[in-house]
């Protein structure tokens, strides 16, 4: 349940500022040209894809706009495809809270990284 509430909460922010989704055409980068550029293959994320790329999305955002070094980028990245892979590997209610929890944490991060440099997310 936790996962699922953490999931809808993430789909609702990505609405709120502007994340492309998966099946975008827009020309924003893909899900896997944002994993390819840290030179890893592109993960299945499975029911999680849309939520992951929203976060891997306003990191990015960051990242170009000079916030976020490529490496810090491509460690926010690797630490979340790592945790992601545990998960999978050892599902249960416990491994789905440890990751939600996490995976949570790291959205959250994301969006800070992402407004301190997009004026668009700074309400004043």
């Amino acid at each position: 349940m936790l996962l699922i509430s953490g999931v809808l909460g993430t789909a609702l922010l990505a609405g709120c500022v502007g994340t492309p989704s998966l099946g975008d055409s827009t020309g924003a980068s893909s899900f896997s040209a944002l994993q390819e550029m840290c030179g890893a293959p592109a993960a299945d994320y499975g029911a999680d894809a849309q939520s992951v790329y929203s976060t891997f999305f306003d990191a990015y955002v960051a990242q170009r706009r000079g916030g976020l070094s490529k490496e810090r980028y491509c460690a926010f990245q690797a630490a979340i495809a790592e945790r992601y892979r545990a998960y999978r590997a050892n599902p249960g209610p416990e491994a789905q809270s440890a990751w939600a929890n996490f995976f949570l944490d790291q959205r959250a991060q994301a969006l800070s990284w992402r407004a301190a440099v997009d004026p668009t997310l700074r309400a004043g």
